[in-house]
């Protein structure tokens, strides 16, 4: 049976008007010529480690296994943080360990992380400004090849892990918190599906009712907000044809409610 050649995901906050992403493209394929490779995005805000963690949730269960994942929103570059090799979902995760993983450790049901501290899997040269280039690109490609992940260093017990909102239990329902606002500005909340009783759900922001759930955006009149579970399971406040951000005046943070009908 012939092998797939390996898969590396790139995630980062270089965007792309720099060569950053390109040098640590050439990096790997010098050390793993047969990598394909997928830019999950460049385009995360600068030193943006949550919303990182989330975007990156909604890209691995979708990899095929022995994908390897490389992260790097790293605002800890040149200091003592530590960087991570991770196994977990028969995928694997280089990343710095500053929280990155978070949904990832919260979800996969068990993981084995160990600290990348062997120089003999690095760059000759190592810039204290460029652990991406240096040390975790040759890394990715080097597990690519199929260096086992102890290899890379100690084993990890207490990797850093971000406080993730959840949804909070109020009197005839749930509070619910907007987790990330995407590119046509629909706000994600922290609540999915196998968490609420969709029949009898209610959607407010503050005063304001948006009433059921429904199931896509065309259900919606043009320029009228809506409730929906999108694309990443979680519920999602849209707008038709419009940015539910702008016209609510709601961002990351922002708190909704959820009332169970009686």
């Amino acid at each position: 049976m012939q092998t797939a050649p390996p898969l590396i995901t790139l995630l980062t906050d270089f965007g792309t008007s720099d060569a950053y992403v390109a040098v640590m493209k050439t990096v790997i394929l010098r050390l793993c010529p047969a990598a394909r490779m997928v830019d999950v995005t460049h385009e995360i805000a600068p030193q943006g480690i949550e919303e990182a963690a989330f975007l990156l949730s909604t890209v691995w269960p979708y990899c095929p296994d022995g994908t390897v994942h490389l992260v790097v929103v790293d605002p800890g570059v040149g200091t003592g943080r530590r960087l991570l090799a991770v196994s977990a979902l028969d995928q694997t995760f280089i990343a710095p360990d500053n929280g990155v993983l978070s949904y990832l450790f919260a979800e996969a049901g068990g993981f084995r992380a160990h600290a990348i501290a062997r120089r003999e899997h690095f760059l000759p040269r190592v810039a204290d400004t460029f652990h991406g280039r240096d040390i975790l690109a040759p890394v990715s490609a080097r597990i690519a090849n199929g260096l086992p992940l102890e290899e890379v260093g100690p084993q990890v017990l207490d990797p850093v892990r971000l406080p993730l909102s959840a949804p909070i239990e109020r009197p005839g329902g749930l509070e619910i918190h907007v987790i990330h606002v995407d590119r046509f500005g629909n706000l994600i909340t922290d609540l999915t599906a196998d968490a609420l009783d969709r029949e009898r759900a209610c959607v407010r922001l503050g005063e304001r009712s948006l009433g059921a759930i429904r199931r896509a955006y065309a259900e919606a009149e043009p320029g009228e907000p809506l409730a929906l579970f999108g694309s990443s399971g979680r519920l999602e406040i849209a707008v038709r044809g419009g940015r539910a951000a702008a016209q609510l005046g709601l961002t990351k943070g922002a708190i909704l409610n959820i009332e169970y009908e009686q």
